[in-house]
């Protein structure tokens, strides 16, 4: 049991530590493997998972971890979501960003500062300037703390 432990827990620091290095094709490669060795995949090493995908704008890999995360009945949560949708912002894609910020909604999953500055900045990155003035608009309204990266 405690081996079983922790080797989860150097899987997910492995995950972690390929986020850091933006190694996301090594990130989701231990993801899958902690899978194939029967190593419970959580929420933490998901998340991790599809932030690794974020500064290359592997956009379509972290939407596909949220796939799979639902699918093993992982709880996907506000970490997840906003690390998707700052992929989708990096990678440009503004409407799959929006789509991820409904998607909360509709699932019930707590928003936050992050979360409206992913889809600013999706939206900022997408040319859609209209989009992101009225999601900052809809953060006042939700009375979120505005940040320096939601002005940027």
């Amino acid at each position: 049991q405690r081996n079983l432990e922790m080797s989860v827990y150097l899987a997910s620091a492995s995950i972690s530590l390929c986020r850091m290095m933006s190694a996301w094709i090594q990130a989701v490669r231990i993801l899958h493997e902690m899978a194939d060795s029967c190593l419970e995949q959580d929420s933490i090493s998901y998340s991790a998972a599809v932030s690794a995908c974020t500064k290359k704008g592997k956009w379509a890999v972290a939407i596909g971890l949220l796939f799979e995360m639902a699918a093993a009945r992982v709880k996907l949560n506000t970490i997840t979501y906003n690390a998707a949708m700052g992929t989708c912002a990096t990678g440009g894609e503004w409407a799959v960003a929006l789509e991820i910020f409904v998607e909360m909604a509709l699932g019930r999953v707590q928003t936050d500062a992050m979360t409206y500055s992913a889809a600013v900045t999706a939206c900022k990155n997408g040319g859609e300037w209209a989009t992101a003035l009225w999601m900052l608009a809809d953060m006042v309204s939700a009375r979120m703390e505005l940040n320096g990266s939601t002005y940027s």
